[in-house]
């Protein structure tokens, strides 16, 4: 399966309707793929580095979310949102070392920039 397939998944948790959730999948998405691309050209540990953080941004939303206090759930989001930080540095270290395209980094720099800007404002509105 890869990221462009639909995939059809009943909604049973409250991070599924969020648009910060949605942006972290789709950014995740790119990311694996990168990954992805990076395991087939042999380079394991950039691969792994990248899956990981690919998935932390929306695994930490996903957790927030069952959390039970705002103050908890501002905690997670702090988290995912540090997170779309090392995703960031990851793609312009890699970029240096002329393993992803210029535009392509131009354009998930501008998703990752966005999706804090977007949990910051999450984060605020908790409060």
């Amino acid at each position: 399966m890869t990221a462009d397939s639909e995939v059809k998944i009943q909604k049973l948790f409250r991070f599924q309707d969020m648009d910060i959730w949605k942006k972290a999948m789709e950014i995740g998405d790119q990311l694996l793929d990168v990954a992805d691309n990076l395991e087939h050209r042999k380079l394991f540990r950039f691969s792994e580095q990248l899956r990981a953080a690919a998935l932390s941004i929306s695994n930490n939303i996903a957790e927030g979310a069952g959390s039970d206090s705002p103050k908890d759930f501002a905690h997670y989001l702090n988290m995912a949102k540090r997170s779309a930080f090392e995703n960031a540095n990851m793609v312009m270290a890699f970029s240096r070392r002329g393993l992803l395209d210029e535009a392509w980094c131009q354009q998930t720099l501008q998703a990752l920039a966005e999706e804090c800007r977007m949990i910051s404002g999450f984060i605020k509105a908790l409060k």
